[in-house]
């Protein structure tokens, strides 16, 4: 099980009231609400192994470099994203917290959670369970794999699980198409315009009419009939596709990543639960994976 974390931590921030505060009075509600989904996704799901992927690059350069105006609209003051500030401080007691209980937290420099969790999904030979509130990572979804997206539609706790056949009943594209799909229709919460005049509609039907991206451009190059703006936009859909993509092939460590059944640091877990008032969704996620 893959977690994206800053998409579950956003997801927890804004799910659990910002009233659920440290024995100091600072918010916790991200670190509490993250605690209570991962216990919850280890008891329903039962995963043999678990990693929570991080951002150490929320915005990477090759992607800027490629379509300029990727995130552009969510940085606060020079490279920064605008991060509210009660969530801030507590990434770091998530990073902190999670690293206690032994549940390895892997980022890479340059790279977002989503390439982590396209290297670490790509180089598995089982099943994968990719948990995220963000659709780009439908893109990995992958049935001969085994390869599906637990999807936390709302809140923290209400999972839609998209393998191919969801996904086609859902975009009406090939169950693997999802990135080929996007690149097309574009994202507005990512800052990528898509192309002019293409819609989710027309992205679906042409995607399901020429399979994938490449046989769409062939088809253009070719001077198909009802191309035009897909030929107007092109140079974009070839800097557009990249940007999509998540990357697979980052240099990353494999994790060690069997599901902990006991603290990794026990005593820096007190410290941390003593700190930050977190007794209660420690002892529910240690249950759980102290659990047969």
């Amino acid at each position: 099980m893959l977690l994206d974390t800053p998409s579950l931590y956003f997801r927890a921030f804004y799910g659990v009231p910002d009233s659920v505060r440290s024995p100091q009075g600072e918010p916790v509600n991200a670190v509490r609400g993250l605690l209570n989904m991962v216990a919850f996704l280890v008891e329903r799901y039962q995963p043999d192994a678990l990693v929570a992927a991080m951002d150490h690059d929320w915005r990477p350069a090759f992607r800027v470099a490629l379509v300029p105006s990727y995130k552009l609209h969510r940085v606060a003051t020079g490279h920064e994203e605008e991060i509210p500030d009660a969530l801030s401080p507590q990434v770091a007691v998530i990073e902190d917290v999670l690293t206690a209980v032994g549940i390895p937290v892997v980022g890479a420099t340059g790279y977002e959670a989503d390439d982590v969790i396209g290297t670490l999904a790509t180089r598995h030979t089982g099943p994968v369970d990719v948990v995220t509130g963000d659709r780009d990572l439908f893109q990995l979804v992958d049935d001969a794999r085994g390869v599906r997206v637990l999807y936390t539609q709302k809140g923290i706790a209400n999972i839609v699980v998209y393998d191919e056949v969801a996904i086609t009943a859902k975009y009406g594209i090939p169950g693997r198409g999802y990135a080929d799909y996007a690149t097309l229709r574009g994202d507005p919460s990512d800052g990528l315009p898509g192309v002019p005049g293409v819609g989710e509609k027309t992205a679906a039907a042409l995607v399901t009419k020429y399979g994938d991206l490449d046989a769409l451009l062939a088809a253009c190059d070719a001077g198909a009939d009802g191309l035009a703006k897909v030929a107007a936009a092109r140079a974009y859909v070839d800097a557009a596709r990249t940007v999509v993509a998540v990357a697979c092939d980052v240099d990353i460590a494999e994790p060690a990543a069997a599901l902990p059944r006991a603290p990794d640091d026990p005593e820096r877990l007190v410290e941390l639960a003593d700190r930050w008032g977190l007794d209660s969704p420690l002892n529910r996620l240690l249950a759980v994976l102290a659990a047969d």
